[in-house]
């Protein structure tokens, strides 16, 4: 079902960024006043992957990142009712703990504001070229990403 709202003012942030990220700026950036559903995604660092021990994950992103990124909000955007999206992911070392991906999506109802920001961050990482290398407490490393 494709909606009359341009996903032009409803993409309100979008980035790949080398330093820490906020949840509070990506909740802020989404507010609108006929937002009854506001829905966010916090994907954090975890020290183990598939029982083996996570010792070092970095993040790497293709140039086109934010070009794709922008167009999995598009997507979305011509989908679904949303009034606000917002996407940051993080790249470079990250330690356990830190944040590597936050996305939000506002819309009138909370069915929508779900089903958005669930969509949002599983076509990011199905389709965003995005790269995780995480090296394991045995020794062995592997890279995770969307190409």
């Amino acid at each position: 079902m494709s909606h009359s709202v341009t996903a032009e003012g409803v993409i309100r942030l979008i980035g790949v960024r080398d330093t820490p990220l906020s949840v509070d700026e990506v909740y802020a950036a989404v507010g609108a006043p006929g937002a009854g559903g506001t829905a966010v995604f916090v994907g954090t660092v975890r020290d183990t992957d598939h029982a083996r021990a996570v010792t070092a994950l970095s993040y790497s992103a293709h140039p086109t990142a934010e070009r794709e990124l922008r167009a999995v909000m598009e997507k979305v955007a011509a989908d679904l009712p949303v009034l606000g999206l917002a996407a940051l992911h993080r790249v470079g070392d990250l330690d356990i703990g830190d944040i590597a991906v936050v996305v939000a999506a506002s819309c009138p109802h909370r069915d929508e504001a779900f089903t958005a920001c669930r969509r949002l961050i599983d076509d990011l990482k199905a389709t965003v070229p995005i790269w995780k290398h995480q090296t394991f407490a045995d020794g062995g490393d592997e890279w995770v990403g969307a190409c």
